[in-house]
């Protein structure tokens, strides 16, 4: 049998065959304050999530300081922005990182980052960051993928907007950098994403398409497309994670607050769970179940001698006596003993036939 393919990240192993990885994204929602997200790092792990996920860039880093009209955003929840004014809004000071770092391991929940340029990949360097995630518009930036590939870490790769040449093309990307351990995760790049943009039914194309462990980056509102994908064999999902989703930050709404997350970790676990494997014989629950399943019972009292007549037996329930698909092979039998009704039937009860 051929092994699933896996990644390991801090020791946790990540595969098909593997509860599914829960990566609460911290994104923009820290909206500007350092406590804000030690707070969604404490609620994360409080909810059972796997991994804290951070983005490290700032808005001269991942994009220029300029307002023509191809670095406005027009349409969506950030319309009328600059990509620049946008960006030096959320981004993350890089001297939080350490401290939110700190706080995570301190916390037993693992924290890694999406960098969005070599200077990134760097400053996580520094912190000994156990894996790295590229982000769904990153994914056509080879030269990225290869020095973050360097590093030798565990790497995750988005694939938003991506066609298939281009998720090959950034595999391709990884392992010519040297990275041993891939996953990607199907992504629709909509802020939120309708439910119906996802066609979740790629999940097992992209696993048989690319033979690596595949999850789900998942932008819709709620948690149904991220549990559902699980039966399709997601082994990594990825959500955005708030404290409040009407916290006027750019990313809070589209976020799960933490009633939500942890919703998503239980619901994510038992649809793994659901699946089990192939397996037609009785289950543990059944055990004390199989005798109210239906069986053949004599219905009159009867003699020695008489031969079983259709209006002698039914099939009923409980499961005690002969199976129901035996009636036809009873009839015309001719009993060995005396019977009364409410006797379950059974081949005893019936002379050999010569």
């Amino acid at each position: 049998m051929t092994p699933h393919p896996y990644i390991c990240i801090s020791g946790r192993r990540i595969a098909i065959d593997e509860k599914p990885y829960i990566i609460a994204e911290l994104s923009a929602n820290h909206n500007g304050r350092l406590e804000t997200a030690l707070k969604i790092i404490d609620e994360a792990k409080k909810a059972g999530a796997d991994a804290v996920k951070l983005q490290t860039y700032t808005a001269d880093t991942i994009t220029l300081k300029c307002d023509s009209e191809e670095f406005q955003i027009h349409g969506g929840l950030w319309d009328g922005r600059t990509l620049h004014d946008l960006y030096k809004e959320a981004y993350m000071p890089w001297d939080w990182h350490r401290p939110i770092f700190e706080h995570a391991r301190k916390l037993g929940i693992t924290i890694f980052s999406s960098p969005f340029d070599n200077s990134a990949v760097d400053l996580l360097e520094g912190l000994n960051a156990p894996a790295y995630k590229v982000a769904s518009f990153e994914a056509v930036d080879l030269p990225l993928i290869k020095y973050i590939a360097s590093t030798g870490k565990p790497m995750i790769i988005s694939t938003g907007m991506a066609d298939a040449e281009e998720i090959q093309e950034a595999i391709t990307a990884a392992r010519e950098g040297g990275c041993k351990e891939l996953a990607i995760l199907h992504c629709v790049s909509g802020y939120p994403a309708p439910i119906e943009d996802y066609n979740l039914r790629i999940i097992p194309d992209m696993i048989n398409r690319f033979g690596l462990v595949t999850g789900l980056s998942d932008h819709t509102l709620d948690n149904t497309a991220a549990i559902s994908s699980v039966a399709l064999g997601a082994s990594i999902i990825e959500k955005h994670f708030t404290l409040d989703r009407n916290g006027g930050g750019p990313d809070d709404s589209f976020s799960l607050e933490p009633a939500e997350l942890k919703a998503l970790c239980a619901g994510s676990k038992s649809a793994w769970a659901a699946l089990g494997k192939v397996n037609y014989g009785l289950k543990s629950s059944e055990q004390g179940n199989v005798k109210f399943r239906r069986s053949l019972y004599f219905v009159k009292d009867l003699k020695k001698g008489e031969i079983i007549t259709a209006d002698a037996i039914r099939s009923v329930r409980p499961g005690y006596g002969i199976a129901p698909k035996y009636v036809d092979s009873v009839i015309g039998k001719t009993l060995n003993m005396g019977v009364v009704a409410n006797t379950a039937v059974s081949f005893e009860h019936f002379q050999a036939q010569g």
